[in-house]
């Protein structure tokens, strides 16, 4: 049977014959993939387009997790963070802290949602674990956006706040160390194939999750977050909480990710890979600990730069030993109030208490 299509916005006809429509059918209709042959990496059999039926139903978790924690900073109010930044009952170092943080912290996460988007995305070829990093890359945006709120609120200068990692050596060295880890992954012949290239996308994973997100992002955590403990900047301090909250649920799917790939790739995690590892590890805790002293030269209320040695090197065992690794410095917390915030012995029961209640769609009334 034939068919017209008439278009009247040219006068014109089209008759589709029989012999237009294609002889053959795809190979791939009629076929159910089969949920085992799903693989987080390499996978060539199982369709990335189709998600259900599930085969990683942790991605799917910490998605759910993502979108039932959304939040917005526009609704975060600063009216008082705005009065005390205007009058004089901050110290110079006191104002420095802040900068410097909201400084490293305003690239830091498009550093992050960088990565994600060119460089992670297309090398993961399980859907469900694609569905979690579409989620992850918009929470990054919206924690980019809640430092220009910040910025804007408190009117910052913002290019000199943005602009800080061209300028500050202690955060150029850590972002350079992160830019580094991407360089080979967004290369146009970067492969996941080879047993090199997927060497190279696995340190990739472990600098950007257990690294960036799960050790630099601490320091400055703690800092802006003492303010909020002493009933300061209370609106920068809640923004705070709810990144950090977000941040746990990129660290959490991250490791799982790390480790789903080891399994998947037994001879992946080599003795060679996991000294290398440490010492890449060993490397950042110096650069943090290194931020952490240029933040804090003559310390403040409750905290100096000396105890932050025991602090990252604290958080650096905690994320060694979740992928399989020897502790390195075995020290203890010096801010044991972090843990009112969160537990780092039981990110997984994090979202068991929430920071502020939000509303989602469901509880939403329409008039």
């Amino acid at each position: 049977m034939n068919s017209t299509l008439f278009f009247p916005e040219t006068d014109t006809e089209i008759t589709l014959t029989n012999e237009s429509a294609p002889q053959t059918m795809p190979p791939s209709v009629g076929r159910l993939h089969n949920v085992d042959a799903k693989r987080l990496v390499n996978c060539d059999t199982v369709d990335v387009n189709q998600l259900a039926p599930l085969k990683y139903s942790w991605a799917w978790e910490h998605y759910i997790n993502g979108c039932n924690n959304h939040w917005m900073p526009s609704e975060v109010p600063m009216g008082r963070d705005i009065e005390l930044w205007r009058s004089d009952k901050l110290t110079d170092a006191e104002r420095s802290v802040i900068l410097r943080n909201l400084g490293f912290f305003a690239t830091a996460e498009s550093l992050v949602a960088n990565n994600l988007t060119l460089a992670i995305y297309k090398h993961v070829t399980n859907a469900e674990c694609r569905q979690y990093l579409l989620r992850q890359a918009f929470e990054e945006a919206i924690h980019t956006h809640a430092f220009h709120y910040i910025c804007e609120s408190l009117a910052l200068d913002e290019k000199a706040v943005f602009n800080m990692y061209r300028e500050v050596p202690s955060i150029a060295r850590k972002d350079e160390f992160e830019m580094r880890l991407t360089e080979d992954v967004l290369s146009e012949d970067f492969s996941t194939k080879t047993p090199e290239g997927l060497e190279r996308f696995l340190t990739n994973l472990i600098g950007f999750y257990v690294i960036m997100e799960g050790i630099f992002f601490y320091s400055g955590f703690a800092m802006l977050l003492s303010f909020h403990r002493r009933n300061q900047m209370t609106g920068i301090g809640e923004q705070i909480q709810y990144i950090l909250r977000d941040e746990t649920t990129h660290l959490n799917f991250g490791i799982d990710l790390i480790n789903g790939i080891k399994e998947e790739n037994p001879g992946l995690w080599s003795p060679a890979l996991q000294a290398r590892m440490i010492e890449t590890i060993r490397t950042a805790v110096e650069l943090e600990i290194a931020y952490a002293e240029d933040c804090l030269p003559r310390g403040l209320t409750g905290f100096n730069a000396g105890q932050f040695r025991d602090y990252v090197g604290f958080i650096a065992d905690r994320r060694l030993e979740r992928i399989g690794l020897p502790i390195q410095y075995g020290t203890k917390n010096p801010f044991p109030w972090m843990s009112e915030t969160i537990d780092l012995g039981k990110e997984k029961n994090f979202f068991e208490t929430r920071v502020t209640e939000y509303q989602n769609g469901s509880a939403l009334k329409w008039d």
